[in-house]
């Protein structure tokens, strides 16, 4: 199957154009039958594009869109037993209300809309039987993703030279915590905790006694879909991206927490600029030197300051001193991996400049290659890099533009607030908005 597709994928034929639509649809339809580790692995390439020249880019973007929120169902009787083995009656004891048909359906699980027997609204997650031990047995393999990782790479033509084990590594914890419900709802509850209030991010109520390792349930809330949300004016548009982007580096920087798949699935937008965050099973929590680490890391980025650059990912063990890169190719790449805050602000994000500021930024023999062959990445980095594509590719498809570098240094430096959402933040925050990695907002 593999040579198979690659050969579609060179345009062998009379139509390339159609034969690489073919390849598309058949690695998606593969995926979309896995209900496990591949499918997962899926939808977080499926907001990354990575195309030289955008050729085949629409072709695969369409097809793998299709993961983040359309995955085949499974039956409604199936799904009632489920629920009744896990809580103990069939869906319709359990709650007053429970519709058989997914809302929703996903790789490990799906959503069906509910009525708690006390009227309250929600939807409740039920996984797919069995998931749980194939998804053991595939990250058990440890081939598998980096096998699969390696494929799905090769058959976009020109994409950036990647550490795939790395990533598959990563991807592989971030899946194993997904497995069991009660350790999404522990996260869920913890950034509800935190952002209960909140201005305009929102995070659905866990309910606890309705939740278990194979079934999850929460506050049902209705929202805009991303697919409509990009039909939206650029004004509200605007907003939501500086909601996404808040809620994502502000979370680390004030709490040491990070939301770790940002595909467009996992987001419901509303009219009046607020964004409901969904889907908590992926999170890392971050040590405060790590945060310590990024906000350093921004600071010598933004001052241009070379030599402390190189001090700091020494310090950090991602580089050598006994064969160090130049100092300003070491700053090159971290001006690019901050572009959004080192170009001219405001700044706006858009698909061609992102994708290839992706393609130079991982590129062994692009212009920041010196770094890049003596840059230990360490799990950490392997997912803030991960998540950084994954941003930026959601933030683009907005084509959101804003104050970003502002709102960096509300986070880094105790800034005044850059924007309207700044303000809202501090009001809600308090004064003291130090980063976690000084005591910060952590035991909030």
């Amino acid at each position: 199957m593999v040579a198979s597709l690659r050969r579609r994928m060179r345009g062998d034929g009379p139509d390339p154009d159609a034969a690489a639509r073919r390849a598309a649809e058949l690695w998606v339809e593969r995926l979309g039958h896995s209900k496990g580790v591949l499918m997962k692995a899926g939808q977080m390439m499926s907001f990354v594009g990575f195309s030289v020249d955008g050729q085949y880019e629409s072709v695969f973007q369409q097809a793998l869109a299709r993961l983040q929120d359309d995955a085949p169902p499974m039956p409604p009787e199936t799904a009632a037993a489920q629920v009744e083995a896990e809580l103990g009656a069939p869906p319709g004891e359990v709650f007053a209300e429970f519709e058989a048909e997914p809302v929703a359906a996903a790789s490990i699980g799906q959503v069906h809309r509910a009525v708690t027997r006390d009227g309250r609204r929600v939807a409740v997650k039920v996984q797919y039987p069995g998931v749980d031990g194939a998804i053991r047995a595939d990250l058990a393999n440890a081939e598998l993703l980096a096998t699969f990782f390696q494929i799905g790479h090769g058959l976009v033509p020109g994409a950036p030279r990647l550490d795939v084990r790395s990533i598959a590594g990563e991807v592989s914890e971030r899946i194993g915590d997904e497995i069991d419900y009660l350790t999404e709802a522990r996260h869920q509850q913890e950034f509800a905790d935190h952002y209960r209030g909140h201005p305009f991010v929102r995070v659905p109520e866990v309910v606890h006694e309705l939740t278990t390792r194979r079934v999850l349930t929460m506050d049902f809330v209705e929202g805009i879909r991303h697919r409509d949300a990009l039909e939206a004016g650029q004004d509200l548009k605007d907003r939501w991206g500086e909601v996404l982007y808040r809620f994502y580096l502000g979370s680390i920087r004030r709490l040491g927490l990070f939301h770790a798949d940002p595909h467009p699935g996992n987001y419901l937008f509303h009219e009046d600029g607020t964004v409901t965050f969904l889907d908590f099973g992926c999170v890392k929590h971050f040590s405060s030197g790590m945060v310590r680490y990024m906000r350093d890391s921004a600071e010598a980025t933004a001052a241009g300051d070379a030599e402390r650059l190189l001090r700091i990912q020494y310090a950090r063990g991602g580089l050598d001193p006994a064969d160090p890169p130049p100092a300003d190719q070491v700053l090159a790449w971290w001006r690019a991996a901050f572009r959004s805050c080192t170009g001219p602000q405001p700044y706006t994000f858009s698909p061609a400049a992102e994708a290839e500021n992706a393609r130079e930024q991982f590129a062994v023999l692009g212009p920041h290659g010196a770094f890049l062959r003596r840059w230990k990445m360490d799990p950490d980095m392997t997912t803030l890099s991960r998540i950084q594509l994954g941003m930026s590719a959601v933030l683009s498809q907005l084509r959101a533009t804003g104050e970003w570098e502002g709102i960096r240094r509300e986070w880094d430096r105790n800034g005044p607030p850059a924007t309207e959402l700044g303000e809202l933040e501090r009001a809600f925050w308090g004064e003291n908005v130090a980063l976690w990695a000084e005591g910060g907002l952590h035991a909030r």
